[in-house]
């Protein structure tokens, strides 16, 4: 039995006789008159079938005669692949998902017909979340409309909050994928690190961590921040226009996909190589809160506990160099949450009035933003909560001042030394 078999069949445990789960893979919005954005597909869909395709749809029905489950895909149509590529035969669909019942899309809205008709559906249950009330309309909710429409003595519910905590616990596979999107993004900070220096702009940072991913194949996770000196503060810029300059830090949080599991890291380094005084006191004021907290971080703790942690140790360490004197006045220069679930998403689903479990992938990133002194730090880590405590699976991404000063010293001295080269060489040709 494929992984996406026993999630599916996980799901229907949660069901009551007569009620049929729906889950959408969705549409790619369009983007301009004759194109479309890329299809980002809702990943509880990919969660439960492992398919990247637009417009399938997956159900699970709870009936007197047990449990079905029946996946719905586009029919292969060679005048439209010739324009588009190719679609998933039903062979290939099922050997991706394990799913032994497959039908064409066009025939969804009869098949649901039936089951309502039969008696074998009550009720619709959707994945419907929604975190903003002004968010625009998803396509379960017009659907869960278009239903209420047509057969009103059908009940509508949600899977939603279902759905998420079955995905707080990580399985081995998903743990690989994202060691995985990790090692693209180890390889990405490293090379970021040789390359910089004063006089490059914010998106040339960019586009070599992109480039990086790109050239083996994969993609960021989500769109990198590359904020330099005074945009450091800012905690989600993303404009990455301006010029680095000499005797600034540029803080980096990025990360890279993989196999649809994300990777989410910050580095804070500095641009000429070389940390001032006053730069590595508060950096290493950061490095200490983030150690303090993934010291806690085991089975039993309480998620709301990592953030009072990351709290208590900044404000010790902010009061011992008069920075503050009281928690309020914390508040000024730390100014978010430390930690998130990781996973499919980048800031993945799951409840945060809980106990840490063993199997839970969470990020870890304090930071400090001195708007005054044009001071941001972040620094930030994936780590794996494990039966005995925890594992940082981001530990080989350096962080270390002095591993980071090494390897932009480094990087600096081949940097003048093929410019040596490079000089001496144009002056014999000249000759």
């Amino acid at each position: 039995m494929s992984i996406y078999v026993k999630r599916l069949e996980k799901l229907a445990k949660t069901l009551k006789k007569g009620e049929t789960a729906i889950v959408f893979a969705g549409l790619a919005p369009e983007s301009t008159a004759d194109s479309s954005y890329r299809l980002r597909t809702n990943k509880n869909f990919f969660y439960l079938t492992g398919l990247k395709c637009e417009d399938y749809k997956v159900a699970v029905s709870c009936t007197e005669k047990g449990v079905k489950i029946r996946l719905f895909i586009e029919k292969p149509n060679y005048d439209v692949e010739k324009w588009v590529g190719r679609k998933l035969t039903k062979e290939q669909a099922k050997e991706i998902s394990g799913i032994e019942d497959i039908d064409y899309t066009e025939n969804f809205t009869a098949w649901l017909s039936g089951m309502i008709y039969s008696g074998d559906t009550e009720a619709v249950m959707l994945d419907i979340a929604r975190y903003r009330y002004n968010d625009r309309e998803r396509l379960e909710e017009e659907f869960a409309k278009s239903i209420t429409g047509k057969y009103p003595h059908v009940r509508i519910g949600n899977i939603s909050n279902v759905l998420a905590s079955m995905r707080v616990i990580k399985e081995k596979h998903e743990i690989d994928q994202m060691r995985e999107a990790i090692n693209l993004t180890d390889i990405g900070v490293r090379r970021l690190y040789e390359v910089a220096e004063p006089g490059m702009m914010e998106y040339e940072l960019e586009a070599e961590f992109a480039y990086q991913l790109a050239r083996r194949g994969e993609k960021n996770s989500f769109e990198t921040i590359a904020a330099s000196g005074e945009n450091g503060v800012i905690l989600h810029y993303v404009s990455n226009d301006n010029m680095l300059k000499d005797g600034t830090l540029v803080l980096m949080d990025l990360g890279s996909e993989y196999k649809e599991y994300a990777a989410d890291i910050s580095r804070t380094f500095p641009v000429n190589g070389k940390f001032t005084e006053r730069q590595r006191q508060i950096y290493e004021i950061v490095l200490k809160a983030q150690a303090d907290v993934i010291k806690v971080m085991k089975p039993g703790t309480k998620f709301e506990e990592l953030n009072k942690t990351c709290k208590k140790s900044l404000l010790a360490s902010l009061k011992k160099i008069g920075l503050v004197k009281n928690e309020e006045e914390l508040a000024k220069y730390y100014y978010h949450g430390v930690s998130h679930y990781l996973g499919l998403d980048v800031h993945d689903v799951g409840p945060r009035d809980t106990e840490l479990k063993a199997g839970m992938v969470l990020t870890v990133e304090p930071g400090l933003y001195i708007a005054e002194e044009n001071i941001g730090i972040r620094i930030e880590d994936d780590v794996l909560i494990t039966k005995s405590g925890n594992e940082v699976l981001s530990n080989m991404i350096p962080k270390d001042p002095d591993e980071i000063e090494a390897i932009m010293a480094e990087a600096k001295k081949r940097r003048g030394s093929n410019s040596t080269k490079t000089a001496a060489a144009a002056k014999k040709n000249k000759k």
